[in-house]
């Protein structure tokens, strides 16, 4: 299993929660953990690649790139 990091711009719980929403239907995501306090999504899959994991984070519209730490 990979463990994969993202920095995602999210105001409220509204936005955590589409997010959340978009993980819990991404089929591949074994685990995740979406912390509106940090702005950090962090997605654990031994199937889905880092992008593909970006893409479905970015169809919430909220802005998301690939954590540098």
């Amino acid at each position: 299993m990979t463990e994969y990091k993202y920095d995602v711009t999210m105001s409220c719980g509204g936005c955590s929660g589409a997010v959340t929403k978009a993980l819990n239907k991404l089929e591949g995501v074994d685990k995740f953990d979406v912390s509106l306090e940090k702005q950090r999504v962090v997605v654990e899959s031994s199937t889905l690649n880092q992008d593909e994991i970006l893409a479905a984070i970015k169809k919430t519209g909220k802005a998301a790139k690939v954590a540098t730490d």
